[in-house]
């Protein structure tokens, strides 16, 4: 599909008549829009997605004074931004992959071409700290807001497990959360696993998250038992991924296939999760527009569905017990 692509006159005439911050800001809100860029790879407005690549072309922080928006830019200055807002528009770059910098859990972390953008819901659970069925790293017990399952004796998490981590975001962002866990990550990309060993060592977790290149469970060691284990999988399914826009195919296609009904790699996490779940561990998988499918292919099992307030859906959790209830079942679908 062709898209509309901005002028080198449009970008010359910015340059010329734009000078402050909040002029090239405003410019690149109406540029993005102007030009249909696809936003959802962690950005949800044209504001945010402007402001991110003028702030850091300037090695601003966001929660600059606002003073500095009527500061002039460098000629020099303009040019850069004025060169990356190109690229956003004609090449469908998305925004995080020309900074390398995205944030999760509020967090930075380096990205490239090599690994999934982070804009997992996944973020707000472990900011909730899976309550009520954990206990967070005080021993406290957090409100109860997205509806995950009862535990009779919650206690705080000791091993955890991130399968198909990419960037290595969640089991970060774990590892803050819990910071006595101890947590694996693994992925079956090594590339992917280039990017998490960046983002581990840029956090100081290098003593706390252990990365496993490994598919799903497979060279997970058997007596490793874990009380939460959580996934952002592929799930994209066949015909979404022919209607994906064009900014998710500079994507790894690895991190966003999973077959014609984007279950794939779920079908198989489910099948042995119940062997690498403690007595009262959770799983908490994603998959996302995949929902429909799973329900339909599993319509005798109560997936704990799971809501969010700063919005997302389709991530459900089950309990141990559950995973051992339906094993067979399981199993069953992946013969």
């Amino acid at each position: 599909m062709d898209h509309p692509l901005i002028s080198q006159e449009s970008l010359q005439e910015a340059a010329d008549q734009l000078s402050t911050i909040r002029d090239f800001i405003r410019f690149g809100v109406t540029a993005l829009r102007q030009y249909d860029a696809h936003l959802g790879q962690g950005t949800e407005d044209f504001f945010a997605e402007s402001s991110a690549l003028v702030m850091q072309t300037l090695s601003l922080d966001w929660s600059a004074d606002p003073e500095i928006l009527d500061a002039k830019l460098l000629a020099s200055e303009k040019q850069e931004f004025l060169q990356l807002l190109a690229r956003r528009i004609n090449e469908r770059i998305p925004t995080s992959y020309l900074l390398n910098l995205s944030y999760f859990d509020g967090k930075p972390f380096y990205v490239d071409e090599r690994v999934l953008i982070p804009r997992s819901p996944i973020a707000e659970l472990i900011q909730s700290r899976f309550a009520p069925y954990f206990l967070d790293e005080l021993g406290q017990m957090h409100q109860d807001i997205h509806q995950l399952p009862q535990n009779t004796s919650p206690k705080i998490p000791e091993r955890i497990l991130d399968l198909c981590t990419g960037s290595g975001c969640i089991a970060i962002a774990l590892a803050y959360a819990y910071p006595d866990a101890a947590v694996d990550a693994t992925d079956i990309s090594k590339d992917a696993l280039e990017v998490a060993a960046i983002n581990v060592e840029h956090h100081n977790k290098q003593y706390q998250v252990a990365l496993l290149e490994s598919d799903l469970f497979d060279r997970v060691p058997a007596e490793r038992q874990y009380d939460l284990i959580v996934s952002n999988p592929p799930y994209v399914d066949a015909e979404d991924m022919a209607d994906l826009p064009a900014e998710f195919h500079h994507e790894p296609e690895l991190a966003l296939a999973a077959g014609q009904d984007g279950l794939d790699l779920v079908r198989k996490m489910l099948a042995v999760a119940a062997d690498y779940l403690s007595e009262d561990g959770l799983l908490v998988i994603e998959v996302g527009n995949s929902e429909w499918a799973l329900k339909q292919n599993f319509n005798k099992i109560d997936f704990h569905w799971l809501t969010f307030q700063n919005g997302g859906s389709g991530i459900f959790a089950l309990t141990a017990q559950q995973c051992r209830e339906y094993q067979a079942i399981f199993q069953q679908a992946i013969e």
